[in-house]
């Protein structure tokens, strides 16, 4: 039996308030429908189709990179409807799973069961128990503990109320019986709509066995309707996540206050302190601290490396050993060989400086190439940009920067050179030579400051 999947992604979520459809919403940095996507992709479908509606092909463009078949839903006319659209792209013997596009923390684990549970019966429900089920529909059942049908609140009894056994809308079933009841929908209820779980009625009617399983954690079924919802569903995965890396080997320092916003490769003894923002792609080796208030993104941090308060990292490579900040900006393709040394109020961008460099204080370093064992003394600036294009600095080995130095690119700076403090280097400077350019120092004895001109 191949399997099927289908998302519902169509509803526009009024409740958001926002121009932009609800399933582009982020959560952790990821599009509500892409979470629900790579819960179905792990699921190895035959088929996987995206229902969009609303926004039309801002939701499609926007997740294109996704391997689905998009299908519109020209109206939005229910669920029911939704998945009428799919239908004629669904073989009878395919066993098909449903899915929502607002629902992100739907699990892998909790799909497959649910499959599973399909597969034995011919129908299989996911239902929930939950300590307060107001605004879910009820799951209703006889002496023997078999579901009969499913109440929805407005239409329950006092008695039916006090059920906290949920509908939670995720199904799987065979193809011909979906195709079957769908057919038989209609749009006699308040809303004018096709209610997908009007189909589970039918199905007990009919006397088809409903197998009911249940979810791994009530999170995994919660629905995004608002933005206040989607604030506590962020800090639920945020919690999830800190739990599973400190599993891992991991210290982090308050749980509530780490954010994880992409994809983390992690070894051993690691630690995060406070406010911590990872983004995108980002490995990082053993022993490596990194301090409070960081923010770091798509970047290769290595072993025994220490990263002090309030630094931001994007898109750079940090080798071995290397000490950095607080208060540095590594910016964009930025590489760092082993034992480097970057200080504090230092921002790197597109250079590779090299094993045992340091750059300790105040400091740009723009389009570079440096050296082994540099020292570049506070103040120094290369002044990569003329107006119109960006220009190379090359700084050779064993080169020592005094303070407040400039660097007029393009200029290169041979291995053993001295640049004195204060100085502005235009031409290349030779190797073990010392470069200077000051001004005439004057002392000019008995002087008065002005003073203030009184009115």
């Amino acid at each position: 039996m191949s399997l099927t999947i289908i998302i519902l992604a169509a509803g526009q979520g009024t409740r958001m308030r926002s121009d932009r459809p609800k399933v582009l919403h982020q959560l952790a940095g990821k599009a509500l429908l892409e979470h629900v996507y790579h819960a179905a992709i792990a699921l190895k479908p035959a088929q996987l189709f995206m229902v969009y509606g609303y926004g039309g092909e801002q939701v499609k463009d926007t997740l294109m990179h996704l391997e689905a078949k998009w299908i519109v839903q020209p109206e939005q006319l229910g669920t029911g409807h939704a998945v009428q659209q799919v239908m004629p792209n669904i073989p009878d013997e395919d066993n098909v799973l449903i899915l929502y596009g607002d629902v992100p923390l739907i699990t892998e684990e909790t799909l497959k069961t649910l499959i599973n549970a399909s597969e034995e019966s011919g129908f299989g429900l996911l239902t929930a128990h939950l300590d307060d089920p107001r605004g879910y529909g009820r799951i209703v059942r006889n002496e023997d503990g078999e579901m009969i049908r499913i109440v929805e609140e407005k239409d329950a009894s006092e008695q039916e109320k006090q059920i906290n056994e949920i509908n939670t809308g995720f199904m799987a079933l065979r193809g011909d019986l979906l195709k079957k009841w769908l057919e038989a929908l209609d749009i006699n209820n308040a809303q004018k709509e096709y209610y997908l779980t009007d189909i589970i009625e039918m199905a007990v009617l009919e006397g088809q066995v409903i197998k009911t399983i249940q979810p791994g954690s009530d999170i995994e079924i919660y629905g995004i309707n608002d933005r206040a919802q989607l604030s506590q569903m962020e800090r639920y995965y945020q919690l999830i996540q800190a739990h599973e890396l400190m599993r891992q080997g991991v210290t982090i320092a308050d749980p509530a206050r780490f954010d994880l916003r992409g994809d983390l490769e992690v070894s051993q003894d690691v630690e995060f302190d406070i406010n911590l923002l990872l983004q995108g792609r980002i490995k990082i080796g053993k022993n490596v601290k990194i301090g409070p208030n960081c923010v770091i993104k798509d970047t290769v941090i290595g072993d025994n490396i220490e990263i002090l308060a309030n630094c931001v990292i994007e898109n750079a490579v940090i080798g071995n050993g290397c000490r950095i900040g607080p208060f540095a900006r590594i910016r964009p393709q930025a590489v760092l060989d082993e034992n480097v040394h970057v200080g504090n109020f230092v921002e790197i961008k597109k250079s590779s400086i090299g094993q045992g460099s340091k750059i300790n204080h105040l400091s740009y370093i723009g389009d570079s190439d440096i050296g082994k064992n540099v020292n570049i003394g506070a103040g120094t600036i290369t002044c990569n940009y003329d107006g119109a294009n960006k220009h190379k600095t090359i700084i050779g080995d064993d080169v020592f920067i005094g303070s407040d130095t400039q660097l007029i690119a393009p200029v290169t700076v041979h291995k053993g050179a001295t640049i004195a403090a204060g100085t502005t280097i235009s031409r290349d400077v030779e190797e073990d030579t010392l470069a200077i350019s000051r001004s005439e120092q004057k002392i000019i004895k008995k002087w008065k400051r002005p003073g203030k001109v009184k009115h």
